[in-house]
């Protein structure tokens, strides 16, 4: 693998940074984020090629949700998790919106109706044909 950022120390591209820190399961998911201009640094849309460094304000949605972050730390390449939560600090804001999200999803799958049975074979194929699998 490349090295982080050879011109600028201290900092990576958006794209290696996000995936870096584990806010996207691969770095393909997180150019494409970047490239639909669903990644803004510092309040302004970027593209891949954007090198964030310490001090930066990084803002996406992630999971109807907006994620706001700031960066603290860049690092070499992508860790473990306990390592990643460390190169970033999520906003009260956005943690305040998070807890919200969980709730409401939590009040809605208390609210949905469940069946007293499991599915049989052929309320499995009903179900496949309704989501459009089969």
């Amino acid at each position: 693998m490349a090295e982080p950022s050879l011109t600028h120390p201290g900092t990576a591209r958006i794209d290696r940074w996000l995936f870096a820190v584990r806010l996207f399961k691969s770095r393909s998911l997180a150019a494409q984020a970047v490239a639909g201009g669903r990644v803004h640094v510092n309040g302004e849309r970027v593209k891949a090629a954007r090198e964030v460094r310490p001090g930066d304000r990084v803002t996406f949605v992630r999971n109807a949700v907006e994620f706001e972050c700031l960066v603290t730390q860049v690092p070499p390449r992508r860790g473990p998790a306990a390592q990643a939560v460390r190169c970033y600090e999520e906003s009260a804001a956005s943690l305040a919106r998070t807890a919200e999200f969980r709730a409401r999803m939590k009040l809605a799958a208390g609210l949905t109706p469940r069946p007293l049975e499991r599915p049989g074979k052929h309320e499995r194929a009903l179900l496949r044909r309704l989501r459009g699998r089969g």
